[in-house]
């Protein structure tokens, strides 16, 4: 059971879990769920949704930069210490920020990837960019390495952290404390990372 980013209570079991076992065990957290869902709501009155006008600002790698709109038609969105986006898109605007993002994201984080697999000796089959909204990574049986696209709104440590974490399941899939022991070799500021990406994950978003 998890509250999500829009405070909305998700719950998940085994298909032929009785509606009465699954009530009873809602009930039983019923306070500490509500705990939860009372602070989302509250972080998200501080979230503004996204109107893509001139001078607001959006997230990435860490920092503010500003829109700017644009009447070159020919620019779809660019970025030059500001984003530039075409007024003629306007309406396309959430889709052509997240296709830009993704595209950042993957080449970003691939390098990333390159980078600490070569420091650990690990090998890795690809990278896959995903829409994941709770998840910011994953690592399959396969080798394959999965990341969010909304990480490229993170600062690079906490790209970076996320990134050594992935790469060290390829070592171990479960999270002993030997996994751990790997991961601090590579990212010795783990903890506080963890805690960054769960206190501002409400941040890396458009919505």
């Amino acid at each position: 059971m998890y509250i999500n980013d829009d405070a909305v209570l998700i719950v998940r079991a085994p298909f032929n879990t009785s509606e009465k076992i699954i009530n009873k065990v809602v009930l039983k957290y019923k306070d500490r769920l509500q705990k939860t869902q009372k602070e989302v709501q509250l972080r998200n009155l501080k979230f503004n949704k996204k109107e893509f006008i001139n001078g607001e600002r959006f997230l990435y790698l860490g920092n503010y930069y500003n829109l700017k709109l644009v009447n070159n038609p020919e620019i779809l969105l660019d970025f030059k210490d500001e984003f530039l986006l075409s007024k003629k898109y306007l309406s396309y605007a959430k889709n052509i920020f997240i296709i830009w993002y993704k595209k950042r994201a993957y080449e970003t984080i691939s390098q990333r990837v390159r980078l600490y697999a070569h420091k650990r000796g690990l090998k890795y089959n690809k990278i896959n960019i995903t829409n994941a909204q709770k998840r910011w990574g994953s690592c399959s049986h396969q080798g394959n390495l999965n990341f969010t696209w909304r990480l490229i709104m993170a600062p690079l440590p906490i790209i970076d952290s996320v990134v050594v974490h992935e790469l060290v399941h390829l070592e171990a899939k479960n999270h002993s404390k030997a996994f751990w022991n790997k991961v601090g070799s590579l990212d010795p500021e783990y903890k506080e990372h963890k805690d960054w990406l769960k206190n501002n994950r409400h941040l890396l978003r458009i919505k």
